[in-house]
């Protein structure tokens, strides 16, 4: 057996399970229990200051400006 073929052989198997494992991973991670709030808050970024802009955030340390 060549390289070529052993190669082809496991992308055709191995390799090709474990992308689906991975994909079948990142699924459940995504929809996993208690991630809703995260999510949402995420989902709601750009929304935050819809009626009007955030105001101007003093400096904590008035000295360094």
């Amino acid at each position: 057996m060549d390289t070529y073929s052993f190669l082809r052989e496991l992308a055709d198997s191995w390799i090709l399970i474990a992308m689906f494992g991975f994909f079948a991973a990142a699924v459940l991670w995504a929809f996993r229990p208690g991630s809703r709030a995260v999510h949402k808050d995420t989902a709601d970024i750009p929304f935050r200051h819809e009626d009007k802009p955030a105001g101007d955030v003093e400096p904590e340390n008035k000295e360094a400006v």
